[in-house]
């Protein structure tokens, strides 16, 4: 009896977690930051904003540098955020590492940059 108690917790808490991280494509990463009610987060490099610009409105974290994970921690753990990079890598790695930090909702560009630049999508350039 008890470790069906103990399975029933396990696989309600992983289902609970994999809630809080979504991938979704360009389209639907375009309407919800339309919505205007989640922070938009580019994970880039420096040069890589310089060299491609960014999307309108995003806040850089650069997931490679040292002091990504630092920065990270400073955000609100209840807040909507909407990652992404060049590719879906690195936000993929993002999203899982935030997940474990326990934010509520993480939504990853799944094909990242340059799939939004490829569809044609607005681009701020630095």
């Amino acid at each position: 009896m008890k470790i069906i108690i103990t399975l029933s917790l396990l696989f309600l808490s992983l289902a609970c977690v994999s809630q809080t991280t979504k991938n979704v494509d360009a389209p639907t990463f375009k309407k919800l930051i339309d919505e205007n009610t989640s922070i938009l987060i580019d994970l880039r490099t420096n040069d890589e904003l310089k060299n491609k610009g960014l999307i309108n409105g995003a806040m850089q974290i650069d997931f490679l540098s040292k002091e990504a994970e630092a920065a990270i921690d400073k955000l609100d753990k209840t807040k909507t955020y909407l990652i992404y990079c060049a590719g879906g890598g690195r936000s993929g790695d993002c999203a899982e590492l935030m997940q474990k930090k326990g934010f509520k909702q993480v939504i990853n560009l799944e094909k990242g940059f340059d799939d939004w630049k490829k569809k044609g999508f607005a681009v701020e350039n630095r």
